[in-house]
């Protein structure tokens, strides 16, 4: 593997990040001085926009015939998102869930996580099932603006304007700045996901571990730096609905629209191996539902659930880098995880949901 791989690795997540952050920021701006109110624009465009790397590249991959890269990029993508960035901005500060909508949406996410798993029963997410996936996102966003007119919190409400406030007055210079920031964006994301994929495939190919594995590690984890960036500096900003509901969002984002629209362009679908179909689309699913304790009890996630998540999420990277290796220390690791770390946490999870429903009225510590 030599530097010059590296190097277009590197320098096609740049691209993808500096892509996605003018996207969402020029179509944001566009959508505030048109008139879309903030809390549409955050729930839509921006959680739309920061899944537009995982977009690229898994659109990319369809196309050149990569086909496990697209699938690891968005189910590694969705595990990250809600692990790794939901646990570091519950750390950066406790994530009081008020907004109404984001408990609505855990739901859907658990449904379309499972949903992908129904799809590749048959070992291809094909064509039809890449449509109907994509007809979803446009059923799901319509949802979402009906929704946001019944957001009564007053501050959501405020913390949505805030961010997403029109704060210019339209003028002409306003307007070609943000399409510039659009086009420019596009472009740097199509170069981006190009440059990506290539090095993606070489470094499995130098290394020998699937392109399953590249695209749940490391694309997934490149796609998601635009999400991880929103969420964290939301956190640390106090706007803790806009950190939480990036997640869930571009997640719900994720699968709908760009697994469906990965699978529609492509002349055979997605495939989906063995490995994908048996214990990673599964973990998907599990980490979804370990989202609805959490978002019940007290609607808080602490800082001791956001150092269960990381973990879980530090435990996941080192089986998959186990199991690509056929490490000695594979199944000691796997028995841990199996017969004991995984029933403590769903007992404790179990537990925390039991007091709440039996004490709701009892406020759970920071």
């Amino acid at each position: 593997m030599s530097i010059a791989v590296l190097g277009l690795l590197l320098a096609g997540l740049v691209l993808l990040v500096i892509g996605a952050e003018a996207l969402v920021r020029g179509s944001s701006k566009l959508a505030a001085m048109v008139g879309i109110s903030p809390l549409v624009i955050g729930l839509t465009i921006v959680a739309f926009g920061t899944s537009s790397p995982e977009m690229a590249v898994s659109i990319q991959s369809s196309l050149t015939g990569q086909a496990d890269i697209a699938l690891g990029n968005v189910v590694g993508s969705n595990i990250f998102n809600v692990l790794l960035i939901l646990g570091l901005s519950a750390l950066v500060a406790p994530l009081v869930v008020a907004q109404q909508l984001i408990r609505l949406d855990v739901p859907i996410m658990i449904g379309v996580s499972v949903l992908t798993l129904l799809f590749g029963l048959d070992g291809r997410i094909n064509r039809s099932d890449g449509i109907v996936l994509f007809i979803g996102v446009l059923v799901y966003t319509a949802f979402l603006i009906y929704q946001s007119r019944k957001e009564n919190n007053r501050e959501v409400q405020d913390e949505y304007n805030r961010e997403y406030g029109n704060r210019g007055s339209g003028s002409l210079q306003q307007w070609i700045i943000y399409l510039g920031l659009i086009v420019g964006g596009l472009f740097l994301l199509v170069l981006g996901s190009r440059w990506l994929v290539q090095s993606s495939i070489a470094i499995a190919q130098a290394i020998g571990v699937s392109q399953l594995i590249i695209g749940l590690t490391i694309v997934a984890a490149g796609t998601s730096l635009p999400e991880l960036a929103t969420s964290v500096v939301a956190s640390i900003k106090g706007e803790r609905d806009i950190a939480v509901g990036n997640v869930v969002g571009s997640n719900i984002f994720n699968i709908l629209s760009v697994l469906g629209l990965s699978a529609a362009v492509s002349p055979t679908g997605v495939t989906v191996s063995s490995a994908a179909l048996h214990f990673d689309i599964p973990v998907m699913i599990a980490v979804a539902f370990a989202c609805v304790p959490i978002f019940v009890t007290g609607n808080l996630i602490n800082r001791a659930e956001g150092i269960l998540f990381v973990g879980y999420y530090i435990a996941y990277t080192i089986y998959l880098i186990l199991n690509a290796m056929d490490h000695d220390l594979l199944p000691m690791f796997s028995n841990v995880m199996l017969f004991f770390v995984i029933p403590l946490t769903v007992i404790t999870l179990a537990t925390v949901l039991w007091r709440s429903i039996t004490k709701p009225s009892k406020q759970k510590q920071l």
